[in-house]
């Protein structure tokens, strides 16, 4: 029998003898490179913000407004983010958004004043908003359900590691240029350069890439139907679990507090706090964000090793998570009573390195929502964390002038890794999609 369907139909069991292409790994590539190029971007103006701010007089208060202004479109836009990728698919809309975000990084380099930089970060968060959704749609369409948790920290990776290579570049293309625009432009072209290999190379459906053969599509699968020939029913339009979703929400927002708190004041803090020169603040954070990815490529691949060895992906997930959450909070209550400045850049990488195993939280989405959900249900989470990073350079620039300390403004950092941990637990996740 089994000769004779060879017999009949040789190309499938071709197919099926051969090994399968990897292709699905290197659209993950190209989404953890367009995720580290916007690391980049967005770390650029907290790494000069020392040098603007003398040359434009700002204050810490403006300083604080101008490094949130980025998040204001970028939360406003996350929920018709996550509605534009589902109805017109990941790649159209990340390669639009990756060249987008590229012009207003160049124009930044040409800002003028206080004004006219805060409003050019409002452009750069527009068109910065659907990128994490659409790696987690990507996520979905691309991967099976057991590799889901690395495909999620090779996307969120490219963050920590965007902002290590970002705070060694700017800050030496400064002192190379003598020029933080010079700095600012070349890193936007970059970006306007990555738009186009995200055209090029992303698929919306595995089937359609050429590079991508059928043993590999078969394992993408699992067996089941492809998502691109799923017949919805009625109960796929169904709303996603709210408490898990609330849950959700709080937990990345409380997070996004410390993650983005570092990404955009710990420059200042190592200047400030810790007397570093903008040489030291581009190699010190070089290590702490290259730390916290290495935690999150660690954490990802972590899971999935647990998860192979039978353990339940929802205890994995959040056992791992909530030690994320504890070790952040030991670190952040411990580094104001650090005197040498050597020692608390050390610190600092601990708590990034297991910060960032909070990158498990962009398998959530492909976990809890149905197919046609998952895109809405990322950008929902990543509105959360928008909100969080509209808000912690305003609070941060406001505790500075209020109290010109730096120990307070970890105190309430601290604060906000204990809500982190309290949200991430609160999420079920005994019965997933």
């Amino acid at each position: 029998m089994q000769s004779r369907i060879e017999a009949r139909d040789p190309p499938r069991a071709m197919a099926q003898a051969e090994r399968a292409t990897s292709v699905r790994w290197r659209i993950f590539g190209v989404v953890f490179l367009i995720t580290l190029i916007n690391l980049v971007d967005r770390i650029s103006l907290s790494i000069a913000m020392p040098t603007i701010a003398k040359e434009f007089a700002l204050s810490p208060a403006m300083q604080g407004l101008i490094l949130s202004s980025f998040f204001w479109s970028y939360a406003l836009l996350q929920i018709p983010g996550g509605w534009l990728i589902d109805r017109f698919g990941p790649r159209r809309v990340v390669a639009a958004a990756t060249l987008l975000w590229g012009v207003f990084q160049t124009l930044l380099g040409v800002a003028s004043g206080g004004l006219s930089m805060l409003l050019l970060r409002v452009g750069l968060g527009a068109a910065e908003a659907p990128l994490f959704p659409a790696g987690s749609k990507l996520n979905a369409l691309w991967l099976s359900r057991h590799e889901r948790a690395r495909g999620a920290v090779l996307m969120d990776a490219g963050s920590p590691l965007g902002a290590a290579i970002g705070g060694l570049a700017i800050s030496n293309l400064i002192l190379v240029f003598g020029s933080w625009r010079m700095a600012f432009i070349a890193a936007g072209l970059v970006t306007i350069g990555c738009g186009w290999l995200a055209w090029h190379y992303l698929r919306d459906d595995p089937a359609k890439h050429p590079g991508v053969n059928a043993t590999e599509l078969d394992h993408i699968s699992g067996g089941a139907v492809p998502f691109a020939k799923v017949a919805f029913s009625a109960a796929d339009e169904l709303p996603f679990p709210v408490r898990s979703a609330v849950a959700m929400c709080v937990g990345r927002l409380s997070w996004a507090m410390i993650f983005f708190g570092l990404l955009t004041w710990g420059p200042s803090y190592l200047s400030q706090a810790r007397g570093l020169s903008l040489q030291q603040i581009g190699t010190s954070t070089f290590f702490i964000f290259l730390s916290g990815a290495l935690g999150s490529l660690s954490g990802g691949f972590l899971c999935d090793a647990l998860c192979t060895r039978g353990w339940t992906r929802g205890k994995v997930v959040k056992g791992m998570i909530a030690l994320s959450g504890l070790t952040t909070l030991g670190v952040l209550a411990a580094l104001p009573s650090i005197s040498s400045a050597l020692e608390a850049v050390v610190v600092l990488c601990a708590a990034a390195f297991f910060l960032m195993w909070g990158s498990l939280y962009w398998s959530l989405p492909s976990l809890l929502a149905s197919p046609r959900r998952v895109g809405l249900l990322g950008a929902l989470m990543n509105c959360a964390g928008s909100v969080g990073g509209i808000s912690i350079p305003l609070i941060t620039g406001f505790i500075l002038q209020r109290t010109g300390s730096f120990d307070i403004v970890l105190q309430f950092y601290s604060a906000c890794a204990l809500v982190y941990i309290i949200g991430s637990v609160a999420i079920d996740l005994r019965r997933t999609h």
